[in-house]
């Protein structure tokens, strides 16, 4: 069998045969797979092509996330709503309908030809799916440095200009405007400012960890 089918083998002897497995359900393991995107986040972050040990970190998170999906999958169509390859085949049409202007294979495995000549615009196109604002793709529970970047992106990408210019005697709301901006700045620089803060946090763990053990 192949890696997927041997997956997708155990997880259906484990949900017959394993009562914590077989009592999940998509509310009770939401928690868990936000837990595994975080894990997946330190992997990519602590990635060096100079230790394989992070290489196999990066393997074993990507692995849980995709256990995951396939566990959603199953127990969606335990109750009828959808399956693995109705997951698959959906986000193949969204990549075949966000290009049209690249040749991409459809369901029944014919290629469609390009429709236009260049790419018409990320969020032209999404806007086309149906959306009233570009912002309905930024999920509302987004921690608020990262809301803040895809905000600025998705309205950056119909011609909005991201940067505030609120004029307010409230400290917390020139606070957040002068953060905003800033995010704008380091993002004109090609700095991630969520990947920049996260990296300064663990810098400054590891200073206050030897701090602590020089005090020992």
């Amino acid at each position: 069998m192949t890696p997927i089918q041997r997956l997708s083998t155990i997880l259906d002897i484990l949900r017959k045969e394993c009562p914590w497995d077989r009592a999940q359900t998509l509310e009770s393991i939401r928690y868990l797979t936000i837990e595994e995107v975080y894990e997946l986040s330190d992997a990519i972050i602590n990635l060096s092509d100079s230790d394989p040990s992070t290489s196999e970190s990066l393997k074993k998170e990507l692995g849980d996330i995709l256990m995951h999906v396939l566990f959603y999958s199953k127990i969606s169509e335990d109750r009828q709503l959808f399956s693995f390859d109705d997951v698959c085949n959906a986000v193949s049409d969204k990549l075949v309908q966000r290009h049209p202007h690249i040749a991409l294979p459809l369901r029944d495995g014919t290629m469609r030809p390009p429709t236009t000549a260049t790419h018409p615009g990320w969020e032209q196109v999404k806007m086309k799916e149906g959306r009233k604002s570009v912002l309905e793709g930024v999920p509302s529970q987004l921690p608020s440095l990262v809301k803040s970047v895809r905000l600025q992106e998705k309205a950056e990408g119909i011609g909005f200009p991201s940067k505030t210019t609120t004029v307010s005697n409230d400290p917390m709301t020139e606070a957040g405007d002068r953060l905003f901006n800033l995010v704008k700045e380091l993002r004109s620089q090609g700095i991630n400012p969520d990947e920049a803060l996260t990296r300064a946090n663990n810098r400054f763990m590891q200073a206050v960890q030897q701090w602590e053990q020089g005090k020992r």
